[in-house]
């Protein structure tokens, strides 16, 4: 059989370019990586007995085995999260392990690495430029916590950890996804939904439709209210019931904590390994892993950072909860004295609406999604210079709400293309919004000629589909998402680096990643840039003055409480990754507990099993990295203060700003270290105080 014809037959063998959607199926996974890896081992086999510790003889034809591993991965990886049925899940799972095996024979192997330590010491090295450099350094780095400087059981025993750790997050993210999914609160009578805003009537009767009831309306139920974030966060929010927001609360913080679906030994089982697993490197804990490769030199500069925040911000936290108290008392609400969890939400939007006059639910109609990605097109026009276009039928989708576009430079080439799949399917995507790297951008040689490969991203976003004829109406919040999303996605799609390791995201620091994302949140509350986009979606209405100036006072409303809660998550996740020994005297929710004192206004409930659906440290990437959020949004926010003193009313100071940002944090991606390329631009290293002062925290 020819390989033309393994190609044609199985799509995930194509290895390079777009994937072909609509011709992937389940069925295909497991012989594609049979032979993909059977491939891809013969090559590294070939590469290690005949490597040269040069560029063109190391680098380039390590990439070419990376890259077309990375390719077939990401597109199943990818589907896993928009598409997930029964049988991906199944053939994922078959495959996962073999994944697991040749990656770790890839970042173990001696030739490779022992090759890259001799390009490090070879006069070769002074002829390659800080990308390259940043390149090798990295694998060496890598190379080393992946363990190849590890023999005999030890490295056996490694791999074992490495393998049923990758186990482990993906059953922590199924055990979730299911446990969310199995929950439904299906509602009959109209005081049951007493309060609730039409947009939610609406996502309920569907829901309601889905599980069966075919004639549920939103004026006349049955209504069935779910776990996930679409739906629970406004129930939350604007039910009257308490006893109901009590009943859906505890389902929501007691996900995957009990029966086949418990995580708390999964828990248990990850802190325990990972703390093997740095031992046998030759760390003291986990978090000394993490941090290895993080821009915070070590654990103490993360606790000194959140420290700082943490006193600037639980004194706030403390009176916000007083106000509300003092709110609900004065609406004579018998819980005043007395506020539980699922008062919080509740109390704090009908404080909101009567401080600032006006809901989340009532902007909605300003922010259609065409409109917002128009703002947000013209914004990345104005400050950046290029321009985003549609390109739909360009490319195949897996979901006929995908859309596709493209990117263009000032002289209207073609720099990048991106995916957009905005809207909620809770059946088969999982929640919340991120973006990930479909292809990255590259140098090659093609028949003597050279080229470049341009950046193509996934956007993905769970924000409410269109309901009833009506376009996707979004909350301010989701409008905040999509931009931040969008900044990873400039992020990739604006490098200007030539060489795949270290162009876009590759090879930043994972607590600057979020630089780019954070900072283009800032943009939602510039007026031109809201303006712009906020218009009635049947009337064509701008949104009316006093709705701004009510949005920017609400800005900070609750900015206490909200960042306490971001601090109660970084710093459990550090203390659980650094100084909790698994099987010593306290459990992971003995911790929790603790770190609650200093981090929480209200203690957590005694059944309260957050740490079961923490899927950010349990089956994603931040373990022991949660902090990244705060340290990058120090970043970020130090970034838009210098729009801010330039002058966000001065457009040739607004532009020239916005070259010189492009041109650093965006155009130099993984080429330098974070600090370097904040410092380009800045001119300086980061200050807390514009975080503090956007958070209206700063000392007055």
């Amino acid at each position: 059989m020819s390989e033309k014809a393994t190609i044609l037959d199985n799509p995930l063998l194509q290895g390079s370019g777009l994937p072909a959607f609509a011709d992937i199926k389940s069925e295909q996974v497991v012989p594609a990586f049979n032979q993909l890896l059977t491939e891809l081992d013969r090559e590294l086999t070939k590469l290690e007995s005949e490597v040269q510790p040069t560029w063109s003889g190391l680098v380039e034809p390590l990439e070419k085995i990376t890259e077309r591993l990375s390719w077939s991965w990401g597109v199943v990886s990818h589907l896993m999260g928009v598409k997930n049925s029964p049988e991906l899940r199944e053939a994922y799972e078959a495959v996962q392990p073999k994944v697991v095996q040749f990656s770790n024979k890839l970042s173990q192997s001696q030739p490779i690495y022992n090759a890259f330590k001799a390009l490090r010491n070879s006069n070769h090295w002074d002829n390659l430029d800080s990308a390259q450099k940043r390149i090798v350094e990295a694998a060496i780095r890598d190379a080393e916590l992946s363990g190849v400087g590890l023999q005999g059981e030890a490295k056996e025993r490694f791999n074992a950890i490495q393998m049923e750790l990758a186990e482990l997050s993906t059953k922590f993210s199924n055990h979730v996804l299911d446990a969310t999914k199995v929950f439904g609160l299906t509602l009959t009578k109209k005081e049951e939904v007493d309060g609730l805003p039409p947009s939610l009537l609406s996502l309920a009767a569907q829901a309601a439709r889905d599980a069966g009831a075919e004639n549920a309306t939103p004026e006349n139920g049955p209504w069935r209210i779910t776990l996930d974030f679409p739906s629970y966060f406004p129930f939350m929010q604007y039910s009257t019931r308490r006893d109901l927001r009590q009943v859906l609360y505890k389902a929501y913080m007691t996900r995957a904590s009990s029966g086949e679906l418990d995580n708390n030994p999964i828990i248990e089982r990850v802190l325990e390994l990972r703390q093997e697993l740095a031992e046998l490197l030759g760390y003291k804990t986990y978090a000394e892993v993490s941090l290895a490769s993080k821009m915070a030199p070590n654990v103490e500069a993360v606790e000194k950072l959140l420290e700082e925040l943490r006193q600037a911000s639980y004194d706030a936290a403390i009176k916000e909860l007083e106000d509300l108290k003092a709110f609900a008392a004065s609406k004579g609400a018998a819980e005043a004295d007395d506020l539980k969890h699922w008062d919080f939400s509740f109390w704090a939007e009908r404080q909101r609406e009567e401080k600032f006059a006006f809901t989340q639910e009532e902007l909605r109609p300003y922010f259609p999604l065409p409109q917002v990605l128009d703002g947000l097109f013209g914004l990345v026009k104005r400050i950046f210079g290029v321009t985003v276009t549609p390109a739909d039928g360009k490319a195949p989708v897996w979901h006929e709400d995908v859309r596709y576009f493209q990117i263009a430079n000032e002289a209207g080439n073609p720099i990048a293309y991106f995916y957009l799949d905005p809207y909620s399917r809770p059946a088969e995507k999982r929640g919340g919004a991120w973006m990930d790297v479909c292809i990255n951008r590259g140098k090659f040689t093609e028949n003597g000629s050279a080229k470049t490969r341009l950046p193509v991203a996934y956007l993905v976003c769970n924000q409410t589909p269109p309901v009833d004829g009506k376009p996707s109406l979004m909350t301010f919040t989701e409008v905040e998402t999509l931009f931040h999303e969008f900044g990873h996605g400039l992020h990739h799609m604006l490098t200007k680096v030539d060489y795949t390791g270290a162009a876009g995201i590759n090879n930043v620091e994972w607590d600057a990643v979020e630089l780019p994302s954070q900072f283009m949140e800032n943009w939602c509350y510039d007026r031109p840039t809201l303006f712009g986009m906020a218009k009635h979606y049947e009337t064509g209405e701008t949104l009316p003055e006093h709705y701004y100036q009510k949005l920017l006072a609400a800005k900070n409303y609750m900015s206490g409480s909200g960042i306490l809660r971001q601090l109660h998550f970084s710093l459990l996740d550090i203390e659980l990754h650094h100084r909790y020994r698994p099987g010593g005297n306290e459990t992971p929710k003995d911790v929790r507990d603790r770190i609650a004192k200093t981090t929480t206004v209200i203690p957590p409930l005694p059944e309260d099993a957050f740490l079961c659906a923490f899927g950010h440290i349990f089956a994603g990437g931040y373990a022991a990295g949660y902090y990244s959020y705060k340290w990058a949004e120090v970043l970020s926010a130090d970034a838009f203060a210098a729009f801010e003193e330039a002058g966000l009313e001065d457009e040739e100071a607004v532009k020239a700003t916005g070259k010189r940002y492009r041109d650093t944090v965006l155009a130099l991606g993984g080429s330098q270290h974070p600090m370097e390329i904040f410092k380009s631009f800045r001119g300086r290293e980061p200050s807390t105080e514009p975080l503090l002062r956007h958070n209206g925290l700063a000392a007055a």
